[in-house]
């Protein structure tokens, strides 16, 4: 007869599987038939899929999101391309679950997910921040551009209200604070996050549904500069190529 501890740890992986299945069963993923060869593969690429996406909405998470931003922090300093820094707050969303329940929230978070996604290109990362707030990474966004691409967010989302089942549809706006990556800087997520955040509540103590910009850094850096931040020399020497 095994010993209890031997008993425990066998029988713990198997539990471990029935209740990583039962949350792929809730998240509606479909699997191959269990005798398909590709079934414990696409358990464990269907598993590290839901890690990465909010269960709501289906946007990336929070984890997910900080990984795109400072792979984005890298490229940015790598390859001096502009990039911006969307943070996005539904306005005045608690007066929705106040008045029409949660479920009614829930509605309202899946819908403006939806209409944002409209809005972004395959490069750009959208995330559920967390509660109402979204944020967008979007790399090789021009300074020129950040402006009409923030107003053309706030439009989508502002042009149609959201359908309710059960009662009136919700008009709904949102508040945008922008903040573009400095060019050959390696900055921190935590301070670019807190750029945008600033415009954000700037955009929020002037009224709401606007959209709030910094003004984008002007960083200029010489090739000398960049030669000696990366470690490249400026000049191939050909002799250097020659075989001997």
């Amino acid at each position: 007869m095994p010993s209890p501890s031997r008993k425990t740890a066998t029988t713990q992986p198997a539990l471990q599987l029935d209740g990583a299945l039962q949350l792929l069963a809730q998240s509606g993923r479909e699997l191959p038939a269990s005798d398909d060869p590709r079934w414990l593969q696409s358990v464990v690429d269907a598993l590290c899929e839901l890690s990465s996406r909010d269960a709501l909405t289906g946007l990336a998470n929070r984890r997910q999101f900080e990984v795109a931003l400072a792979r984005e922090i890298d490229r940015v300093a790598r390859a001096g391309e502009p990039a911006l820094l969307l943070m996005i707050d539904i306005d005045h969303f608690k007066r929705v679950n106040d008045s029409r329940g949660h479920p009614a929230g829930d509605r309202v978070l899946q819908a403006i997910a939806a209409r944002l996604l409209e809005c972004v290109r395959p490069m750009d990362t959208l995330a559920r921040y967390g509660g109402e707030e979204f944020a967008i990474i979007l790399p090789n966004c021009a300074p020129a551009f950040g402006r009409t691409v923030a107003e053309r967010i706030r439009h989508k989302v502002e042009q149609q209200p959201i359908a309710i089942e059960g009662g009136a549809p919700i008009a709904v706006t949102i508040s945008l604070g922008g903040a573009f990556a400095p060019q050959w800087v390696r900055s921190t997520a935590a301070l670019w996050v807190a750029r945008a955040d600033e415009q954000l509540y700037r955009a929020k103590a002037e009224g709401r549904n606007r959209a709030c910009l910094e003004q984008a850094p002007d960083v200029q850096v010489s090739a000398d500069e960049k030669s000696l931040l990366f470690g490249t020399p400026l000049f191939d020497d050909p002799d250097d190529h020659e075989q001997p």
